[in-house]
């Protein structure tokens, strides 16, 4: 039983339960991306990263292969990563709009980054056994995060991880569990809102199928959600 955030970084980061991924990860540090061949990968898990006393919860998918398995912090260092600190910068809760490294200054309000897998998958896809294995901590972060009121998950595989590591999935029948969709707004039984989202990958920005516009609204929502809360 952890009994701090601090305390489950520190076991995220040692972690080896998944061997494909810490292989992966290594493999990728090792060889790097040209454009960062004079980086010192991180090639770790990621920890979480903001707000202890956050009352914003942000769920991703995992890290990023030449994001945050090199910067080791989570949304740092790639597209994905712009479009979010942006997007809590214009709403308050990033100190600012980009973040290039963990040592950047950068810092949350309110809000805190969690993901479904800590360690950066092949093709972007953990296995279910690979994310069964991770969820313990995300159960962990939201015990400990206890003020969180508002969750904002990116895709479906965080709405879903958010839900099983919160208990919900079990709880709740099928017909009564949040539903998966981009801007679906939902109340969980105990108050916590649920506002879902595409993932800002590339594959959403670049086709269009996330804008700015409705990136922006899940935010601007989320803001909303909080000061009605007071």
């Amino acid at each position: 039983m952890f009994s701090s955030v601090t305390a489950v970084n520190r076991s995220i980061v040692r972690c080896s339960r998944c061997s494909r991924l810490r292989t992966h990860c290594r493999r990728v540090a090792r060889e790097k991306k040209p454009e960062f061949r004079d980086w010192e990968y991180w090639g770790k898990p990621v920890p979480g990263f903001g707000d202890p006393d956050a009352r914003l919860l942000v769920v991703g998918l995992a890290p990023a292969a030449h994001g945050a398995n090199r910067t080791g912090r989570m949304f740092t260092g790639d597209s994905s990563g712009n479009w979010l600190f942006e997007a809590l910068y214009r709403h308050g809760f990033a100190s600012q709009p980009r973040s290039a490294s963990r040592d950047d200054g950068l810092t949350l309000t309110d809000c805190y980054i969690v993901a479904a897998a800590r360690c950066a998958p092949p093709g972007n896809k953990p296995s279910r056994l690979e994310l069964d294995r991770c969820r313990p901590y995300l159960v962990a972060e939201q015990r400990l995060l206890r003020r969180v009121r508002v969750v904002v998950t990116l895709g479906r595989i965080a709405h879903e991880g958010f839900l099983k590591a919160a208990g919900w999935w079990e709880r709740l029948t099928p017909r009564a569990r949040p539903a998966f969709a981009h801007g679906a707004v939902s109340t969980l039984p105990n108050g916590c809102i649920v506002i879902a989202s595409y993932h800002p990958s590339r594959q959403n920005t670049n086709t269009g199928k996330l804008t700015r516009t409705m990136w922006n609204a899940v935010f601007r929502r989320a803001k909303a959600a909080l000061e009605h809360r007071g």
